[in-house]
């Protein structure tokens, strides 16, 4: 049974570490993301960021260390959480000669939806992707492509959504508005989002807590005010690059 007043955390990372021979790409890292939150997983290029999120959907096998998704075992247990977690990603393709509804329709079947007609209909409206609901995903700018990424990932409105770079190839008005719609859908259906980003101000906006990750380790973490204060700086891009370039900064054991 599980206790109200130190409820397990939506997601438990213990010394997970993931190698490709000899390459290192997640180095023993431990964190936790409570239910509700939003926390963004930072980090440059080759940081260790996809790989982290790759292995919290149990696509990776982890080389070390324990993954807990809602409390279960994400290398035995997978099969009991999937179905209350999605995930979108601009950079990952949905099949490019079937429409958006098509390529809708077979997601909702693979998720078991009862009315899957229904839900297409609502994101549709919801993300403003009607008047291309008939087209080849192919033949969407960038921009389209990640939004119907964004309502494949909320068909089954997941408890859990994971989220890389969810609004790259967006113009600013755009990613702005899908910025308060995730908020809205999270403070709506009480979802837990962990997100990788590149944008700063997103992070700034949306994340309650920040995981910096550097060569495969988490190097810093805490909210975006806090880690702008630690460092001395106006805003969380300018902490990004301290870190990314190694410039010196709190301990992560002094931010935990």
């Amino acid at each position: 049974m599980s206790d109200p007043e130190n409820p397990v955390p939506v997601i438990r990372v213990e010394g997970l570490t993931k190698r490709f021979d000899r390459v290192t790409a997640v180095d023993s890292i431990d964190f936790t993301v409570d239910a509700g939150s939003t926390t963004a997983l930072l980090g440059g290029n080759g940081a260790g960021k996809t790989m982290t999120l790759a292995v919290l959907l149990g696509l990776l096998i982890p080389s070390a260390g324990t993954v807990r998704v809602f409390g279960e075992d994400m290398v035995r247990d997978r099969h009991r959480v999937l179905g209350r977690m999605n995930f979108s990603s601009p950079y990952v393709d949905l099949p490019r000669r079937l429409s958006v509804r098509e390529n809708l329709t077979v997601y909702a079947h693979l998720y078991g939806l009862n009315d899957p007609a229904g839900r297409i209909r609502t994101l549709a409206r919801e993300l403003e992707i009607n008047e291309f609901l008939n087209r080849p995903f192919g033949d969407l700018s960038a921009g389209q492509q990640t939004r119907v990424a964004l309502a494949k990932a909320l068909l089954n409105e997941p408890d859990l959504l994971l989220l890389d770079e969810p609004t790259a190839s967006l113009d600013p008005d755009t990613g702005d508005w899908v910025r308060a719609y995730l908020e809205a859908f999270r403070a709506r259906a009480g979802a837990t989002i962990l997100l990788a980003s590149h944008n700063m101000a997103e992070v700034e906006h949306l994340a309650d807590r920040v995981l910096m990750m550097r060569t495969g380790k988490i190097v810093d973490r805490g909210a975006p005010a806090d880690l702008i204060e630690r460092y001395g700086r106006r805003t969380m891009e300018e902490v990004f690059l301290d870190i990314a370039r190694n410039r010196g900064g709190a301990s992560t054991e002094a931010a935990q």
